[in-house]
């Protein structure tokens, strides 16, 4: 019997529901609802990938499937994420229930004779190691998690991310060319909220690739430092700067935000990096960050966001990081939705001035990285590994849809320090900075 109509059968036993798109299993054979004829197609490459499944159920055994090439996408890989998304958004939200007693047992069976006799193939070497070591959140940990993410490779960076380095969304309008065009506006846009000046001191806390340090040195005259826990981003981030004569007023330190200390500075820019700190750690990021900031500066959080979980308070305290993204993107990374993070903040003594809620700008960032991806995926693996392009091409494509149906968000949060007489700094209208100085 032909292979492919026994796993759409099975996978709708297994799932309660249809399965939207097109299955072509290893023997050639394919199947899938009526209409999708001639489109995409799930690739089902060889019964290793039913063995990672069977010894792995779930969102881990598909991952590896995945990473490892044992399934594939024929066709435009947003119609099949947008196609199986709801069905996987439902699970998740609702927790809905695999068939149990014997209709289970019955499939878990049939599933085991398609995969064959064999152990469970090993873990792509991708994968974050399961014993990670330390507590969480701790400062060898965090490096650890830091360095699985950004240490992969400066060239594979530059070839997804582009020219400008900028590893967190763009800011677009309908003039903007290019995603260069998108990404120096968000610099700019950040600088103008932090209204910095010639001579001030700017801490930029993950600063990445030191594109946004370089960005306020050369444009705004600060004297700017960056910190980072990725070796090889210090790297580049210090040669970039060298090329461009800025020694004197950018720098660039392999460093924890718990670690520095040589504060004030007149502002504080974070950019993709509280995402890392988790929900334990963030009163504390939160104080270190009003600790190092003279009274009067501001400090802008740009900052991914997730919706509230279902259920109020008993939903948060369930609430569990993506498997695949833990596994293989952002180890021990967490999010929270943005009320939380605003609340955290004034905790720690800052008035919140203002939120600008950028989501539609990042799902239309990552399609531009996933295009650079696609459009030279052959370079990309060599320039990395095969198997963290596929994750790269996965979460990105997965992350523009879920920000484009509102599953999660991207808020830049401006904040400041008061003044003792409770001075803000800030004009009586703010987003004066919507227009360029």
């Amino acid at each position: 019997m032909a292979v492919a109509p026994r796993l759409v059968a099975l996978a709708e036993q297994m799932l309660g529901a249809a399965v939207p798109v097109r299955i072509r299993a290893w023997d050639g054979s394919e199947a899938g609802p009526p209409g999708t004829e001639g489109g995409p197609v799930v690739v089902v490459r060889s019964r290793r990938a039913l063995r990672r499944l069977l010894y792995k159920p779930g969102e881990i055994g598909l991952a590896r499937a995945w990473v490892a090439g044992d399934v594939d996408v024929e066709g435009d890989l947003y119609e099949v994420l947008g196609a199986l998304a709801p069905l996987v958004w439902e699970r998740a939200d609702e927790g809905l229930a695999a068939p149990s007693g014997r209709r289970r047992l019955a499939a878990v069976r049939e599933f085991a004779a398609l995969a064959g006799p064999g152990l469970p193939p090993p873990p792509p070497r991708e994968e974050v190691r399961q014993r990670r070591g330390g507590p969480l959140h701790s400062l060898r940990r965090d490096r650890r998690a830091i360095s699985h993410h950004y240490d992969v490779g400066n060239d594979f960076y530059r070839l997804v991310l582009g020219p400008s380095l900028v590893y967190s969304c763009a800011v677009w309008d309908d003039k903007t060319a290019s995603l260069e065009e998108a990404q120096a506006a968000k610099l700019d846009l950040i600088c103008r909220k932090l209204d910095l000046r010639e001579g001030q001191r700017l801490l930029d806390v993950g600063c990445g690739w030191g594109s946004l340090v370089l960005h306020a040195a050369r444009h705004y005259g600060v004297h700017a430092t960056g910190i980072t826990l990725s070796g090889e981003q210090a790297a580049l981030a210090r040669r970039r700067i060298a090329e461009e004569g800025l020694e004197e007023r950018a720098e660039i330190r392999v460093q924890d935000y718990r670690e520095t200390g040589d504060g004030p500075y007149d502002a504080i820019s974070s950019v993709g990096m509280a995402e890392h700190v988790g929900a334990d750690r963030y009163r504390e990021y939160a104080a270190r960050l009003y600790g190092l900031l003279r009274p009067g500066g501001r400090l802008l959080n740009h900052q991914i966001a997730r919706r509230p979980a279902p259920g109020g308070e008993r939903g948060e305290k369930a609430y569990h990081v993506d498997a695949f993204i833990d596994a293989y993107v952002f180890p021990d990374g967490e999010l929270a939705p943005v009320g939380r993070t605003v609340s955290l903040l004034e905790e720690a003594g800052f008035e919140v001035r203002d939120v600008e809620a950028l989501r539609e700008h990042y799902a239309l960032t990552l399609r531009e990285w996933v295009r650079n991806l696609e459009e030279r995926q052959t370079e990309a693996a060599g320039l990395t590994t095969p198997g963290r392009a596929r994750v790269w091409r996965l979460y990105m494509a997965a992350s523009a849809l879920a920000f484009e149906r509102a599953r999660i968000g991207v808020n830049q949060i401006l904040a400041v320090r008061m003044t003792p007489q409770g001075s803000s700094g800030l004009p009586l209208r703010t987003r004066d900075w919507i227009t360029p100085i």
